[in-house]
């Protein structure tokens, strides 16, 4: 094969290696944007592969797609999708913003795929046209925003749910396990009521489940594929029928619900849909965020801080003190969790600069939506893995903890009021006594009331019985 061969567009021929799948589009946008070296996100591969494949079972099954064409795109389309190829998508986030290049790119790729299935040198475009056949009822606005909603959904639905449940289902065991340890409650950082290990683990598993359930209803909204609207949402050059039968062969292929977009002029000229969805993983990453923050704040120390909780000791903590322990589980999904805010912003702000019939940022849009869902089910997997599956309660200090905690005079209120109860409190503090011993020498209750109403145990749930 030749070094270089001679593809064509039509702006001209443009030089391209002759090894590669794809043609003059795609060199020519390889030449044009070299901003970074980030690639776009190899998710897109997937769903571009998939939405290919079914915008050919549908242009084959209304005959708009001879069989012969149709049978090679669908070949060309599941190499991809099991993997092959893949070093034949070269190029970077920063193109057009409406993602033209890369919807080429992948034209290019399947035809020249197909030539080669069909014994046609690469560049012939025979059998198969990249924008004749591959693209066939197609446009970048309508089939590129589609493929964002495909990978989006597919991704929180494979990938960043089965991590959440993971990491729900072993806090929700946890809960169940530390239920009967009575700890210190704290507010504003300060000694509060007592509660159960249990009941505060439990409070961090509801925040997933309330997580989950925020994302599986703003992927209502991204199950709503634009396809079919082609160039501005009228499907110019499409035909009657086809997003609905493109549509359904996708859904069949995914196993995912899509459904064509009620309203292509708004799936087209704006992404609400996705950034809901960005919203959704931003509030799930102010949850993992208070979550990791709290959990490295209950076990500091071991011995100058709280140290209510044993983090497993994965690694070496640091390079000058010996045998320092570091929460650095906490520290990565806490980290990835602010990165994920800050890439909500960045889908907002792109969703928002849209103009008229188009919007103009979606390789950043889908870029940061893709990289908040790989790093937050990244980072609840490896928070789970190696640092909730070792993690275990110090009993012994933290009922050290409760025994010393002024605010076990809360019960008291309600039996010798308020301000008795506050003075109880002020002069065990001031005198260094227990609350017992200052209750005693104050002469505001008995004995036996102080040690009727003063049970920690009984401080954990609402009672009756004073």
């Amino acid at each position: 094969m030749a070094e270089y061969r001679m593809e064509s567009d039509s702006m001209g021929e443009v030089r391209v290696k002759g090894t590669v799948l794809w043609g003059a589009q795609t060199q020519r946008a390889l030449e044009l944007f070299t901003i970074d070296a980030e690639l776009m996100p190899r998710e897109l591969i997937r769903a571009y592969a998939v939405l290919k494949k079914g915008c050919a079972l549908a242009n084959g099954g209304a005959g708009k797609l001879d069989p012969d064409r149709r049978d090679l795109i669908i070949r060309a389309c599941d190499e991809i999708l099991d993997g092959e190829h893949a070093d034949m998508f070269p190029l970077p986030v920063w193109i057009s913003g409406s993602g033209t290049q890369f919807n080429m790119n992948v034209n290019e790729v399947i035809a020249n795929r197909c030539s080669q299935l069909a014994g046609e040198p690469l560049g012939s475009k025979r059998p198969v046209h990249p924008n004749d056949h591959v693209n066939l009822s197609q446009s970048t606005n309508d089939n590129f925003p589609s493929a964002m909603y495909m990978a989006g959904a597919h991704e929180v639905v494979f990938k960043l749910i089965p991590s959440l449940q993971a990491m729900r289902e072993r806090l929700e065991a946890q809960a169940g396990a530390w239920m009967d340890i009575v700890k210190i409650g704290r507010t504003h950082m300060q000694d509060a009521t007592p509660l159960t290990l249990g009941q505060e683990f439990s409070g961090y598993a509801a925040m997933l489940a309330d997580g989950e359930e925020r994302l599986r209803s703003a992927l209502e909204q991204v199950y709503r594929l634009p396809l079919g609207g082609t160039a501005v949402g009228t499907g110019v050059n499409s035909w009657p029928g086809f997003a609905e039968a493109s549509v359904r062969a996708i859904a069949d292929l995914t196993g995912l619900p899509f459904v064509p977009a009620p309203n292509r002029f708004a799936a087209q000229g704006s992404h609400d849909a996705l950034a809901g969805l960005s919203g959704a993983l931003k509030t799930l990453a102010g949850s993992l965020n208070k979550i990791g923050c709290d959990i490295r704040l209950l076990a500091c120390g071991p011995r100058a801080g709280l140290g209510e909780l044993v983090i497993p000791a994965n690694e070496p903590g640091s390079s000058i003190m010996p045998g320092k322990v570091n929460p650095t589980q906490c520290e990565a999904l806490t980290m990835v969790s602010l990165q994920a805010m800050a890439n909500d912003q960045a889908v907002a702000l792109g969703n928002t600069s849209g103009a008229l019939e188009m919007n103009a940022y979606k390789p950043l849009i889908i870029r940061n939506l893709l990289h908040s869902i790989r790093i937050l089910s990244d980072g609840m997997r490896s928070f789970t893995t190696h640092l909730l599956d070792g993690l275990t309660p110090d009993r012994e200090r933290i009922a050290a903890h409760v025994s010393h905690s002024l605010m076990l005079v809360t019960p008291l209120a309600r039996v010798i009021g308020y301000d008795n109860a506050a003075k109880i409190a002020h002069h065990a503090h001031a005198e260094g006594l227990t609350l017992r011993q200052a209750a005693l020498e104050l002469e505001l209750v008995s004995a036996e009331e102080f040690d009727r109403v003063v049970v920690p145990e009984k401080m954990i749930r609402p009672r009756d019985d004073g």
